[in-house]
């Protein structure tokens, strides 16, 4: 893309210079007088664009129909999730104890490749403390 400037101090018109020909200096005195004015247009979009938003708050009286716009705004679709209380490990890596598993969800790698080697998920089972092995 050619883009072409106007250079009123060293006399060069809007359609005859490309961008690519100018030099640092030039180029660096274009962008200390473009940067003003990019800003301004910037903020006065961004003043458009919340003067569109008002209205759009302002025309619907119906309060669901003010929640939905709310969550299209923060491009969340979902409520917020319910806590729940925290779920103790039912599994647990032998080769490595630091890896738990709550039993909810995807399970893990290490308990994916060791079902795949011929063990049984019984084979990782935390064992509670003070509970009795049956034989």
């Amino acid at each position: 893309m050619q883009a072409m400037v106007d250079r009123p101090e060293i006399g060069m018109n809007v359609r005859t210079t490309r961008l690519e020909d100018l030099s640092v200096v030039e180029l660096t005195d274009l962008y200390e007088r473009i940067r003003p004015l990019l800003a301004k247009r910037i903020e006065q979009e961004k003043r458009k664009l919340e003067a569109a938003l008002a209205r759009l708050s302002n025309d619907t009286a119906s309060p669901r129909a003010s929640e939905r716009r709310v969550i299209a705004a923060s491009g969340s679709h979902h409520k917020t999730r319910r806590k729940y209380p925290p779920v103790l490990p039912k599994y647990r890596n032998p080769t490595d104890r630091s890896q738990t598993w709550a039993g909810r969800g995807k399970q893990p790698r290490w308990l994916v490749s060791q079902l795949k080697a011929g063990k049984k998920i019984e084979d990782f089972l935390i064992r509670k403390a003070g509970a009795t092995q049956s034989a």
